[in-house]
């Protein structure tokens, strides 16, 4: 018989495309382009504008933490004022600007020689006309509340306290000197400009006050031209704080000396009376 050709055997390895179409196994087929899906132009200003959102957060943080931490320094360390007068040259010039250290007196007691800002309870200054409200008191208001500004509604004076609590202060002896507990001081911080005029005085400093005077003694109202209000003293309670530091302008930069030296033979002085 004749051989017979054998069918083909049944292929179970075809494969269909996704269209139907039959398709050969192993069969180099063409490489399909890669579609792409067009998404329209890139926004560009849209990362520029979270990198300015995020600044903008950093700096309002890094702003208001600030002002956080000068109300906090304000009330409890340190405040700033201005100088308007010459009662404390060459000490303290006109247009200075001191800060204060808020804890003397309380925690830490005045000494001699400090020099100290204080409220004017006793009316030692004349009144000063409050200004019209202006657009721009903001400016001031927010300069007070963090303490780099002096409250515009209170007056203050500064000068060097001389006499604490039962202390005997008198001026002058033969030489011109104040004394303190029958002790001459030679006050090396006077304005050497000019020689102090001889005002007489005998005071005995009650408990609670302090007598002070400025360092440029002839351009000083202090406590020697009011003796007719409080003796002249002035109540430790209205002392704001002791000047530290002269903080503007920068080639006056100085720590604030209560030459101790000066008064290192003092001795202290009978409270009470």
């Amino acid at each position: 018989m004749p051989d017979r050709v054998p069918e083909n055997p049944e292929r179970h390895d075809d494969a269909r495309l996704l269209d139907g179409t039959p398709g050969t196994a192993g069969a180099n087929e063409p490489e399909q382009p890669e579609r792409t899906v067009d998404a329209g132009p890139v926004a560009e200003d849209q990362p520029r504008q979270n990198v300015a959102l995020v600044w903008l957060k950093e700096i309002v943080t890094v702003v208001a933490i600030a002002l956080v931490l000068s109300f906090l320094l304000k009330t409890f360390l340190f405040r700033a004022f201005w100088i308007p007068s010459e009662s404390m040259e060459s000490t303290l010039d006109v247009h200075d600007r001191i800060f204060i250290n808020l804890l003397v007196p309380g925690p830490f007691d005045l000494q001699h020689g400090d020099v100290v800002v204080f409220k004017d309870t006793q009316g030692w200054l004349a009144p000063v006309e409050k200004k019209p409200a202006g657009p721009m008191d903001w400016v001031g208001n927010t300069l007070e509340f963090v303490g780099l500004m002096a409250d515009e509604g209170e007056q203050h004076l500064v000068k060097r306290v001389i006499g604490l609590p039962g202390d005997h202060v008198t001026c002058c002896d033969a030489g011109g000197r104040v004394s303190i507990n029958g002790v001459p001081l030679d006050e090396t911080y006077i304005n050497p400009a000019e020689v102090p005029n001889p005002e007489q005085f005998d005071v005995t400093v009650p408990e609670g006050k302090v007598w002070v005077m400025g360092d440029n003694r002839n351009h000083s109202a202090d406590s020697r031209l009011h003796q007719g209000t409080n003796g002249g003293f002035v109540n430790i309670e209205d002392v704001e704080g002791k000047a530290t530091v002269i903080a503007w302008p920068i080639n006056r930069w100085t720590v604030l000396d209560n030459y101790p030296d000066v008064f290192k033979n003092v001795p202290a002085g009978k409270p009470g009376k």
